[in-house]
């Protein structure tokens, strides 16, 4: 075999390589596990302090803290996934945010863990603005971000894409038993008559209302899906704390406008559960026309938090059904960055509805 023959071979199994590891599919027991870490608010390392920590946990206690309780995490859960659902670094306080953006993701890349992560309202506020901070996450070893959806010509904010979750064994050109999809929820308001945080836009409601009916089964089988964006939909107001699990000690900073995609997401009829960040003392989920709008619970140790209320994380399981007709059940649970990782709050969000009438092709979701 001559030399230019061997790179091109060479260049075949690194790319077969790549495409093996950002293929996503349930483990040989039929579970997906994903962790979802919710604004680490990463900047300088071990220089940068942390802030609403016991005064006896101050001294020493920096952005290494979060690196550790990712670390931890990944070791605790072992998870098939990670996502970051932004304000992934505090970027009006990095020095160099690319150099904070590796830094942040690091445990992840260092784990070789396939990854993915949205954008919060904190990570373009420093040299590298928002299209640049996607930019440089999408060229990062193992992550499956993406800057935007391939093929679709117009479409607001930076990181709107999806994954699919394959059976144990498939390969790409089989059907996704699970949806996950990825919205830029925004930053700020541009509209000077609307004050407060930005909102999805029409062209991204209108991406994720195609992709879900593309991704749609045969047979009239639906995929259950499940979405991750930063900034928490204002219908999250609308909960009582007799309808949550999980704590509310915050007012939810969602934005002052509606526009509309909560009801999209009730319309596309395939989303059972949202997964947001942004109120850092928030960690419930509260269940509103069948889908579970979800806190993951804050997560950085230089966020601003409460003193004596720990850190956490929240894990997400979809398990597959034992007859191999899909995703049975998803379940979550948070674990706390304590001594021994307190598992808390585990729940069932979701789980199939069987109707013996149907055929196991057209099973009733």
């Amino acid at each position: 075999m001559g030399f230019m023959a061997q790179i091109v071979a060479l260049l075949l199994l690194i790319d077969a390589a790549v495409a093996a590891a950002r293929l996503l599919q349930f483990n040989s027991h039929g579970a997906f596990k994903i962790l979802q870490v919710a604004d680490m608010h990463f900047a300088n390392g071990a220089t940068t302090k942390c802030l609403d920590v016991l005064p006896e946990q101050y001294a020493g206690c920096s952005d290494l803290n979060t690196t550790s309780f990712v670390k931890r995490m990944i070791d605790a859960e072992k998870p098939d996934l990670i996502v970051f659902t932004g304000d992934n670094i505090y970027a009006s306080d990095c020095s160099d945010p690319a150099e904070s953006l590796d830094a942040a993701f690091a445990p992840a890349v260092e784990a070789k863990l396939p990854w993915a992560a949205v954008l919060g309202n904190h990570d373009q506020e420093s040299s590298l603005k928002r299209s640049g901070v996607m930019d440089h996450i999408v060229q990062m070893n193992y992550t499956l971000a993406q800057v935007n959806p391939a093929g679709v010509a117009t479409i607001d904010g930076f990181g709107n894409y999806n994954l699919e979750v394959l059976a144990p064994g498939q390969d790409s050109e089989q059907e996704s038993l699970l949806n996950l999809y990825f919205v830029d929820s925004g930053d700020y308001s541009t509209d000077p008559s609307i004050p407060g945080y930005g909102w999805v836009m029409p062209s991204q409601q209108a991406w994720l209302r195609n992709l879900s009916s593309s991704l749609q089964g045969s047979a009239n089988q639906s995929r259950p899906a499940l979405v991750f964006f930063h900034i928490p939909l204002p219908e999250v107001n609308n909960f009582t704390s007799s309808q949550i699990v999980g704590v509310k000690q915050e007012m939810v900073a969602s934005p002052t406008f509606n526009s509309g995609f909560f009801q999209t997401l009730v319309e596309m009829g395939d989303v059972k559960a949202a997964f947001t960040g942004h109120d850092h003392v928030n960690d419930f989920c509260g269940e509103l026309q069948h889908i579970q709008l979800c806190y993951g619970g804050g997560f950085g140790y230089h966020a601003y938090g409460k003193a004596g209320w720990s850190r956490r994380a929240r894990v997400i399981e979809a398990s597959l059904s034992d007859g191999g007709g899909g995703v049975e059940k998803i379940m979550t649970w948070k674990r706390l960055d304590d001594e021994m990782l307190s598992t808390t709050d585990k729940q069932e969000l979701w789980r199939r509805r069987y109707d013996p009438s149907f055929s196991s092709s057209n099973q009733v979701w």
